[in-house]
């Protein structure tokens, strides 16, 4: 008999140490719509990162990781308190990169979004939150009310 509020875990692994040992207080989660990093041994500490908000993954494989089957893998997102996740020491980096890649397309679809449409909602880099360009029923003029950008002060 199944508990109703089991979480089905996709990929679960944890931080490992010396040799490549798991002995470490931090074990990582990935289910069908979050990745979760979990710190702590008396007081546990839990991170959740939205899927869909995921923009980008980079692989590293350190020598020392690599002699042990181990890497690291970085995960950017769109998120306020954890923009840069590090995923520390796994085994099988790459195998979890293919399946954290199936995780995020699926999610993607669900909510029907991509990450560059991530980037262009929020601004980028540096950018004031629109671009003119994308959006076709943005009126050009400084009588827009819903738009308090400076560049349309700039065209008196």
């Amino acid at each position: 008999m199944s508990k109703k509020n089991e979480i089905n875990y996709v990929w679960q692994d944890r931080k490992r140490t010396f040799l490549g040992l798991p002995w470490s207080f931090t074990k990582y989660f990935l289910t069908d719509t979050k990745f979760i990093t979990r710190t702590g041994f008396f007081n546990l500490d839990e991170d959740e990162l939205d899927l869909y908000k995921v923009t980008d993954k980079k692989l590293k494989l350190p020598f020392w990781q690599r002699l042990v089957g181990c890497g690291t893998v970085i995960i950017y997102v769109r998120d306020t308190d954890t923009p840069e996740k590090e995923v520390h020491c796994i085994k099988h980096p790459r195998d979890f990169l293919a399946k954290l890649d199936k995780q995020i397309n699926a999610e993607r679809d669900r909510y029907n979004t991509r990450g560059r449409d991530l980037y262009s909602i929020t601004g980028g880099a540096g950018g004031h939150g629109h671009h003119h360009d994308d959006m076709m029923d943005h009126p050009q003029h400084d009588d827009a009310p819903d738009c308090d950008c400076e560049c349309h002060d700039q065209e008196e």
